[in-house]
């Protein structure tokens, strides 16, 4: 638990989608210091034991659950809820899956495949992948977001103007994050959890882990953001800067062609070299390797590139 934290919001206190409807978990002066129990996205329905096997038997209604909402006093549509992201508190298990259907190379990876990590929790030490790969780890939460406008209920999988799905690594422990309010209170939830994410998250899933999270609420008055915007505390991109790179691109018209391009020659690479299954290339490849455009004013072709980091296998 938290000793300096106004409020603890139990995980039991979750919802699936968006709905300015919901009643508030707790309501809250601006400038609280908030503990939040966070549910991993498939809301429990895997575990440490899970095998590849009950990846069939998901359930999707219950995917992506969120810890909240929480009604914040004084907000109101057209300001910032401002949430700083003091700390996470890991659980030591985390799953990573290609599910059928999901993810930016769905047509080339088409049966189901389960990856179950365990990490230090106090430590964060890189997380063991296979016998000799091991990955960086940097929790954040992947959904965290305010209640929408518009009435009714919404899908928490696609990101929104005030937040929600966003799964940005970057919104760890020490960054700022504002996001714009459209309803009274804001209704804020957070949840999602990842202990490692790479930018774009190809495969669909992180290293997907449940922990708790602690978040300070704030407003800004009449900030009239058009979407999310974040500073963060420090570089974002060290921890897996040592021992540089390997680079694949994506060349052509289209960007995400190109984003398939670039992460397809990637999964080639690793699995020729390190001798993986191509899957599990593509898994390894989702929880530390970035998408990056590179470049998008050439006319009629821009450039996507794929950064894998040396680190994991040296």
């Amino acid at each position: 638990m938290c000793n300096s934290c106004n409020y603890t919001i139990h995980g039991r206190h979750h919802h699936f989608g968006w709905d300015n409807a919901l009643a508030p978990a707790e309501r809250v002066a601006p400038g609280s210091t908030i503990f939040f129990e966070c549910l991993d996205s498939s809301g429990g329905q895997l575990s440490p034991e899970s095998t590849v096997e009950d990846i069939a038997r998901l359930d999707f209604a219950r995917i992506n659950p969120v810890t909240g909402p929480i009604f914040v006093d004084g907000a109101e549509p057209g300001d910032a809820l401002k949430v700083t992201i003091e700390e996470f508190k890991p659980s030591g298990f985390g799953w990573t899956a290609n599910i059928p259907g999901f993810g930016l190379l769905a047509d080339d990876f088409k049966e189901p495949a389960l990856t179950i990590w365990k990490y230090d929790a106090s430590t964060l030490e890189p997380a063991l992948f296979g016998k000799h790969g091991r990955v960086p780890l940097k929790p954040f939460a992947g959904t965290i977001g305010n209640a929408p406008a518009e009435k009714g209920l919404h899908s928490v999988v696609p990101p929104r103007r005030v937040g929600g799905n966003l799964d940005i690594r970057d919104l760890a422990a020490g960054t700022t994050l504002y996001l714009p309010v459209e309803v009274a209170g804001a209704l804020f939830s957070v949840g999602d959890t990842h202990a490692a994410q790479g930018d774009g998250e190809v495969c669909g899933t992180a290293i997907e882990s449940p922990m708790d999270v602690v978040l300070t609420l704030d407003l800004v008055k009449g900030a009239n953001l058009k979407t999310p915007r974040f500073t963060t505390s420090g570089p974002v991109t060290r921890h897996l800067d040592a021992k540089g790179y390997e680079v694949t691109t994506g060349v052509g018209p289209d960007l995400m062609e190109g984003a398939r391009s670039a992460v397809a020659q990637m999964v080639d690479l690793l699995a020729g070299r390190y001798n993986l299954d191509p899957v599990d290339a593509y898994m390894l490849v989702s929880v530390c390797g970035d998408l990056r455009i590179s470049e998008i004013v050439d006319m009629p072709n821009w450039v996507v590139s794929f950064y894998f980091p040396r680190c994991v296998f040296e």
